[in-house]
């Protein structure tokens, strides 16, 4: 894998991309955390894994193969998080970076299996997930949302006790319901993801799966047609199929496509060869996040440099962007409308589409079932 080093995009591009309010709609706890964190933790807790307790040590281990690859070492860092102190410590480095970026909000992906298997009880990870999204939004200004979602490759346990958690022991601020890991383990446990995902629906969560990022586009036809997606992680693969393009313009069902991390897991040989201009030339619903900043070494006000630098784009299109994921959001209505017309102050009126992703049968509520049954 081999990266650029085009010209940064001007100090005038920077402040904007600084000032604009942005939203982070896919981002993981544990891959989110910075490498002074995990560091903290790997000390906390040593011996519990691999990870390493030095500085240049750690950024090394964090230079990966391929995906299969990112996965072992991502595992190893899960380990780390092994008491409900370490769960919160996660969500407030991140609302700390974000708030640093000009990021306002973020919807924040959860492995409970990963915590389950460490022995961490449901109750304790939630009390640890709702005390830090309180401080965060107390401490930093920056309001958490959560998506519980299932690590594909784990199969039926896996799926049952995301699930579980997700309906039993929920934090105040679960909006969301997905799946992420390996894709191509998928298919031989596909009846029970599909029934997880419908139980969650029921409950009111949203359907927010990964989906294309390493496989083509069967996999995003399957979460669309098998887990009701009303938002798709990645979905880079949907440029093979002329049929699916189609079908995700006109529903305009968002992709929350993160360039960088497609880069260091393998998933594209050069930034440059990044589907993302094509799809917003094919009309599609893109938002732009970070996924895994610390370990791809980026943060979510990078991916905006990105998009500048190494695809032209300017302050109207960036703008979109930042709009496209406060529309996309399960934030409140309320809070949408007024991030937006930050964006407008800080723009004009957003160019483009003015309306936001298709509305799915749960969508604008920011409460989990816990608070009423929507999501």
């Amino acid at each position: 894998m081999t990266t650029t080093t085009a010209p940064a995009p001007g100090p005038a591009l920077d402040a904007f991309i600084a000032a604009l309010p942005k939203v982070d709609l896919h981002v993981h706890l544990v891959g989110s955390a910075s490498i002074p964190t995990v560091l903290e933790l790997a000390r906390r807790h040593p011996g519990a894994t691999e990870v390493p307790r030095e500085e240049e040590e750690l950024r090394r281990f964090y230079t990966f193969r391929d995906f299969p690859h990112f996965a072992r070492v991502y595992a190893a860092v899960n380990q780390l998080v092994r008491e409900p102190e370490d769960v919160a410590t996660l969500v407030l480095g991140l609302a700390r970076d974000l708030a640093s970026q000009g990021a306002r909000y973020a919807e924040l992906q959860v492995t409970p299996y990963a915590h389950h298997v460490v022995g961490l009880p449901m109750r304790a990870v939630t009390e640890a997930l709702d005390l830090a999204a309180r401080r965060a939004a107390a401490e930093h200004g920056v309001e958490i949302a959560y998506i519980f979602d299932i690590p594909g490759e784990y199969g039926e346990q896996a799926a049952k006790v995301t699930l579980d958690h997700a309906l039993q022991e929920p934090p105040a601020a679960l909006v969301g319901f997905g799946i992420g890991g390996i894709e191509q383990e998928r298919a031989k446990y596909r009846d029970a993801y599909r029934a997880a995902f419908a139980a969650a629906r029921a409950a009111g969560l949203h359907s927010v799966p990964h989906g294309g990022e390493m496989t083509g586009p069967e996999t995003i036809w399957e979460v669309i047609e098998g887990y009701g997606a009303e938002r798709i992680g990645h979905g880079i693969n949907c440029l093979a199929d002329p049929r699916l393009v189609a079908h995700l313009r006109e529903t305009r069902l968002p992709l929350d496509v993160c360039p960088t991390s497609n880069l260091r897991t393998g998933q594209i040989a050069r930034i440059e060869d990044h589907p993302l201009p094509r799809m917003l030339e094919e009309g599609l619903y893109v938002t732009l996040n970070s996924d895994d900043p610390p370990m791809f070494a980026t943060t979510l006000a990078e991916e905006y440099r990105v998009a500048a630098r190494v695809f032209g784009l300017g302050r109207a299109e960036l703008a979109e962007l930042a709009a496209n994921g406060v529309r996309a959001s399960y934030m409140t209505e309320e809070r949408k409308r007024a991030l937006l017309a930050e964006i407008d102050e800080l723009t004009g009126p957003a160019q483009g589409p003015a309306q936001g992703p298709a509305q799915g049968p749960a969508q604008g509520s920011a409460q989990g079932p816990a608070e009423g049954g929507a999501g």
